[in-house]
């Protein structure tokens, strides 16, 4: 059985939602995702970079995430004919590993939680294919990298890209 690993944080997490949610709330700002095209919130607001990664250090910011449109059910569909991890670049946040766990047992229950891999260098997952919205993973991964589309990607050229579930569902089914 082939193996996709799947990235949490942008692809089945909407992290950019509550990120901008919470940045406007306190800052009485307005920036948007279309604002984001090609780059990060800390490039467009350079002098609030350690206040926009104070956020990341809640243990709490990722447990509430929305679930992204369609993945849940996708992803049950690929789980009867691929084996599913998702891979999360979690030791770039420690403290986000109780409330990414408990955000995955509630929306993705129906996978082994054994094939949640909380790591650094996604290169040591072993996988077919890996499907993630940042590009820097799939410089040393072994498998065929699949960017999935985020605003900050979007300039992003040379792999195979999808822009939402429904397409990662007509790539693979």
């Amino acid at each position: 059985m082939k193996r996709i690993a799947i990235d949490m944080d942008e692809v089945v997490a909407d992290f950019n939602l509550k990120h901008l949610s919470v940045f406007n709330r306190e800052f009485n700002d307005n920036v948007t995702l279309e604002d984001l095209q090609g780059c990060h919130l800390r490039d467009l607001r350079p002098h609030l970079v350690q206040e926009i990664r104070k956020y990341l250090e809640d243990p709490l910011f990722f447990r509430d995430l929305e679930v992204m449109k369609d993945s849940q059910e996708v992803i049950r569909a690929l789980s009867e004919r691929y084996e599913i991890f998702i891979t999360t670049a979690a030791m770039e946040v420690p403290a986000s590993f109780n409330a990414k766990y408990e955000w995955l047992k509630e929306h993705f229950g129906f996978l082994d939680e054994m094939n949640f891999v909380f790591c650094g260098d996604k290169s040591i997952v072993q996988a077919d294919f890996l499907i993630d919205d940042n590009a820097r993973h799939f410089k040393r991964f072994g498998g065929q990298g699949i960017l999935y589309t985020s605003p900050h990607n979007i300039h992003e050229t040379g792999y195979v890209r999808v822009n939402n579930w429904q397409e990662v569902r007509a790539y693979f089914l």
